[in-house]
């Protein structure tokens, strides 16, 4: 670990290292989910609802890639910036060598169930529309089957470089695979294949973007060779079993990566649910959540960018510097996902109407649906940044009863009980009420673990007292 690095854990203004780890990472994180829309913003050119639904269907399946590189990459990362701030480097180099080989062994599996089980996958993904499902197939064949592992190593390396204060690299690389697939969207949607097979341009984009950006942060590991505590060679795995950082690294990614699970089934589930409602309806809800995400990627960054500071300062025992670092980025996510919220409201017709044709019965449901899922957004951003904390200070209980109450356990039963007494949209409002419950519980939770950890202090700081009460009781009888 770099001089500059250290010093930035440990001696600058917390502010200011907020901002140099999580400013590039918030860049970084919208690009990504700019390059996400940038699928759908070309599909809707084509005017096809049909086309925009098998973009929008396979969007969980997708993303599930990234809740294996958050299984690996935000456990690694925490694991990582806790053995740095405790001067373990060996540990440190070894988790590095555990989170690659694992977050490549599971993406190669999941891929091969993908392409083994392709065509029920899309049904069961609320893509069993015949106008929709070929096309889903296509999307989902190159975008998980074959650029799968590219996608999720490039987004487990983005965590492990995040993790020892390089953020700014970090960032680049993510950006990278934004701006490429940005740009090769066009080129091979509308010039290279004929016209029809759009939905398979922008895939084939899509993937090799991601072989890009993984190529650009092997090269940065490679060149900072012993600078750097990254290793990632397949030997150092029999170390890492010895150390018992598997069960560390999985145990604290697990909470991020049901999180993003959770969040798939949730869609998926709001995608069949509405599914019978109409391709309409279908394709305005799709585009709604991609723009909403904007607001949900500015917080993911934030809390991403600032993991390896409170981890490093919360095992270095500088206790103040971790709770500061917490409370200032929670207060700064919501205040941007306060921002989101607002110009969603305002301009939600006109932020539909990027990627739908005027005039489609799609622009006006989706501009509702938006309205209704961006008022969750700072409760969102106050829940996801307390349970980034608790995966930080490698309390994975916390987060992981977090993470499954925000997606799985409340809205989801939600979503069947409020579609019951208001159709269409009240599956549509069974987000934003569960991200105001768990807002309220993850709060009570971060209060009790600042007074437990009090406690432990006030407790250590007495029984260091007590030797020294003892000795000068001695001298005073002497």
């Amino acid at each position: 670990m770099k001089e500059r690095e250290k010093t930035l854990f440990e001696d600058s203004p917390v502010l200011e290292a907020i901002v140099r780890l999580a400013f590039p990472t918030v860049i970084g994180q919208i690009i990504l989910v700019l390059y996400n829309m940038a699928d759908t913003f070309f599909i809707g050119l084509t005017g096809s609802d049909a086309m925009i639904t098998a973009a929008t269907v396979c969007m969980p399946a997708f993303m599930f890639l990234q809740a294996i590189s958050n299984l690996f990459g935000v456990g690694g990362a925490s694991v990582i910036s806790r053995a740095l701030g405790a001067r373990d480097l060996q540990r440190a180099k070894d988790t590095a060598s555990f989170a690659f080989w694992g977050c490549a062994a599971v993406t190669v599996l999941y891929s091969l169930g993908a392409w083994l089980f392709a065509g029920p996958f899309v049904d069961l993904l609320g893509g069993s529309n015949p106008l929709v499902h070929d096309y889903a197939v296509e999307y989902l064949t190159f975008t998980v089957v074959i650029g799968g592992l590219a996608t999720s190593l490039n987004a487990l390396l983005a965590h492990l470089v995040r993790s020892e204060g390089r953020s700014l690299q970090a960032s680049i690389g993510v950006a990278l695979g934004g701006v490429m697939n940005i740009a090769l969207d066009p080129l091979f949607m509308f010039v290279i294949l004929p016209r029809g097979y759009e939905t398979l341009g922008a895939a084939i984009a899509t993937a090799l973007s991601n072989v890009i950006a993984l190529a650009y942060f092997l090269i940065v590991v490679l060149r900072e060779g012993k600078r750097s505590i990254l290793r990632l060679s397949p030997r150092r795995l029999d170390k890492s079993v010895r150390g018992k950082i598997p069960a560390d690294v999985l145990m604290t990614g697990l909470p991020a990566c049901l999180m993003t699970l959770c969040e798939n089934i949730s869609y998926a589930v709001l995608d069949a649910l509405m599914a019978a409602s109409g391709t309409a309806l279908q394709a305005g809800l799709g585009v709604a959540k991609k723009v909403n995400m904007l607001a949900h990627s500015i917080v993911r960054g934030m809390s991403q960018g600032v993991l390896p500071l409170i981890g490093y300062n919360y095992a270095a025992g500088n206790h103040k510097r971790m709770k500061t670092s917490i409370t200032l980025s929670m207060a700064l996510s919501v205040a941007m996902a306060a921002v989101c919220m607002t110009v969603s409201l305002v301009f939600s017709r006109q932020l539909i109407g990027l990627f739908i044709p005027s005039g489609s019965e799609s622009v006006t449901y989706g501009a509702s649906f938006l309205c209704i899922l961006c008022l969750g957004g700072p409760f969102s951003a106050c829940a996801y940044a307390l349970i980034s904390f608790f995966q930080a200070v490698g309390k994975g209980m916390r987060s992981f009863v977090l993470a499954i109450l925000r997606k799985g356990l409340l809205d989801i039963p939600l979503m069947f009980l409020l579609n019951r007494l208001l159709p269409i949209f009240g599956i549509v409002w069974a987000t934003p009420i569960t991200d105001v419950i768990c807002c309220v519980i993850s709060i009570g939770m971060f209060v009790v673990f600042l007074r437990q950890q009090e406690g432990l202090l006030e407790e250590r700081a007495e029984a260091a007292e007590k030797p020294l009460h003892k000795h000068s009781v001695r001298l005073a009888h002497s």
